[in-house]
Formats: structure tokens, C-alpha cells, sequence
């Protein structure tokens, strides 16, 4: 029995990684396509053509949510960066239904951050822990930010208002201005980051915990995921393990269920667990825990099911024609 609760431990450290690791070197791998399709226009056709990989359109959330409200206002999918509404409508889907696995699972930025702070603990030997006060101060923080791009786009953007954005040369070319940011970022875009970097350093998954407002988005909709961190108050020996492995504070050796906005469903309180079959990932409705694989498995499949939704229903390549990326690009600085 022991050897098999150990056997679960790892495959969960396991399949977490792998999956974090796979998503990371994908993002990194559609970046470097990406700034070769540019790079061919920025040269006027010096540089080899290499064709535009729709992903990158993930990092495009702001524009995807007008192009949401733009469907749902004008019953009309974005044609210029479609696959951008298709994965953030995807996203959304899975905090329905998997928690924010999104967040834990998915996005490089969550894995950058999170490598950041294992790095900084593994030198250090330290855990920096806010006051209680300032965690909920700072907290409120992206929920502000999620507010502002709500009543922005959301509320005050009328129909004709997001035609008008989503038909401009500057939303034609978000994606290569985003690309820039990072080839070419200004000297605040720097200080900024590095601030960023140091305090993730010492405090575990700061972006994520404090400042991201996607994730505060994808929050809102996994409170109502079936999905969810289930303990068994019989078995369990009050260890706080559970509590201390949690990235986002939750005091999860004082609940049945977790239905916390802030659950990622990254499965680290799962793993800390001493006692076997005491923590796990549940369904609501149901007294049994998943298998190891099946939540990552879950997770997977979701996603790819948005992809391959966008790729069959015809909205995922871009409707800008080659021409049109010849006479954008070169001019990226006029828009």
C-alpha cells in the first residue's frame, strides 16, 4: 500500500510537469515561428516565408473579450484573429469545468513564475509569507484590474464601437505588436519585469496571485466547476501539510470541499497529503477520488477540443491575406 501511495505522489509530480513542460516549450516554439513570419515582411522578402502560427493569438485575451462581446452583440466571429476568441473561449470552458486549471496547468507564464519561486526557495531556504492583511490588500488587486477591462469593453464599448475596433490596422497587427514587446521592449517594459522576476523570486507566484486579471476572470468561472479539491475529515490527521503546500494560501485541512475562486487545481495539496486516499481531486455528487492521470488527462482534452472546434469550423487561420501582412507590418511603428 505504501509503495503504491508513493507510486501516486510521483505520477502526480510527474504529469504535472510534463504537461507544464510541454506547454511552455509549444509557447516558445510558436513565438520563434512567429518572429520568422515577421521577420520575412520586416526584410521585404529577404528572409525566408514561414507560415503564421495561429497559437500565438493566445496572448491576445483583451482583444479576444471584444471580439466575445462583438459575437454576442453582432453575431459575428472575428475573422482577423479568430483563433483568439476560439482559446479564450476555451479557457473559459475549462475553469467551468476543470477549476482554473488554466492557470496551473497551461500557462507559461503561471509555469515561469512558479519555476521562479522553486528556485528562489531551493537557495534561499526560505518561504516569504505577506501579512494576512497585505495578501487580501494586494489580492484585490487584479480583481480592480478585471474590473476596469470589464466596464471598458463589457459596458462601454457599444456594438458599433467594437466593429470599429476590430476592423482597425492595429488590431490586424495586436499579435506583432505583442511579439515586439518582448524582442523589443522599452527600458520601463524592462524595470518593469525584472521587478516582476525578483519579487516571484522570493514570493510564490506573485503575477499570478496578485496582479493577473485573466486569472481573476477564469476564477469567477471555476467556482462553479464540478470539479474539486475533497478531503476525507475521517481520515485526515490535521497535518497542515496541505495547507503549506497550497500556492494560493487556501486552508484546505479546514474544508470538505475547496471551492475557492483562487484554486488552481494544481494538485500540490493532493501531493503533500502523508495519508492515502484522504485528499484528492472529487466530482461533486461523487465519494471517489480521480485516478492520478485523469484530471491532467481532462485538462488535455478540453484543450484540444477547443483547438480542433476552431481548426474544423473554419475559425482559426487569420483572413489576412499575405498582401496585407506586406503592407501592415513594415509600418508596425504608425499604429
Amino acid at each position: 500500500m505504501a509503495k503504491q501511495f508513493l507510486q501516486l505522489r510521483y505520477n502526480l509530480v510527474f504529469w504535472r510537469n510534463l504537461v507544464q513542460a510541454g506547454f511552455l516549450f509549444w509557447c516558445l516554439y510558436l513565438g520563434f515561428q512567429f518572429s520568422r513570419f515577421v521577420e520575412h515582411f520586416i526584410s521585404k522578402g529577404e528572409a525566408p516565408f514561414v507560415s503564421r502560427p495561429p497559437g500565438v493569438e493566445a496572448f491576445l485575451p483583451i482583444g479576444a473579450l471584444v471580439s466575445l462581446k462583438n459575437l454576442l452583440l453582432n453575431g459575428i466571429i472575428d475573422q482577423v484573429h479568430p483563433a483568439a476568441l476560439i482559446l479564450f473561449l476555451t479557457f473559459l470552458a475549462l475553469s467551468l469545468l476543470a477549476r482554473k486549471s488554466f492557470c496551473s496547468w497551461i500557462c507559461p507564464v503561471g509555469t515561469l513564475s512558479e519555476l521562479l519561486w522553486r528556485s528562489g526557495e531551493s537557495l534561499t531556504g526560505r518561504r516569504v509569507k505577506l501579512w494576512r492583511w497585505l495578501d487580501l490588500l494586494l489580492r484585490s488587486t487584479k480583481y480592480l484590474l478585471l474590473f476596469f477591462f470589464l466596464k471598458l469593453i463589457l459596458f462601454g464599448m457599444p456594438a458599433q464601437a467594437l466593429k470599429g475596433f476590430l476592423s482597425t490596422p492595429y488590431w490586424a497587427i495586436s499579435d506583432v505588436k505583442m511579439l515586439h514587446f518582448f524582442t523589443s521592449p522599452s527600458t520601463l517594459s524592462v524595470v518593469i519585469i525584472l521587478i516582476l522576476m525578483v519579487l516571484s523570486f522570493f514570493i510564490r507566484q506573485f503575477w499570478c496571485r496578485y496582479l493577473c486579471p485573466y486569472g481573476a476572470l477564469l476564477g469567477f468561472f471555476s467556482f462553479v466547476s464540478p470539479c474539486r479539491i475533497t478531503r476525507d475529515i475521517n481520515g485526515c490527521t490535521a497535518c497542515g501539510s496541505c495547507d503549506q503546500a497550497c500556492p494560493a494560501s487556501i486552508d484546505v485541512s479546514r474544508k470538505r470541499q475547496v471551492t475557492a475562486m483562487e484554486c488552481t487545481g494544481c494538485l500540490s495539496c493532493v501531493q503533500s497529503c502523508p495519508e492515502h486516499q484522504v485528499l484528492g481531486m472529487g466530482v461533486v455528487g461523487s465519494r471517489r477520488f480521480m485516478p492520478s492521470w485523469l484530471f491532467p488527462l481532462l485538462v488535455l482534452l478540453i484543450f484540444t477540443f477547443g483547438v480542433a472546434f476552431g481548426m474544423l469550423s473554419g475559425h482559426w487561420h487569420s483572413s489576412l491575406s499575405y498582401r496585407d501582412y506586406s503592407q501592415l507590418i513594415p509600418f508596425l511603428h504608425r499604429f
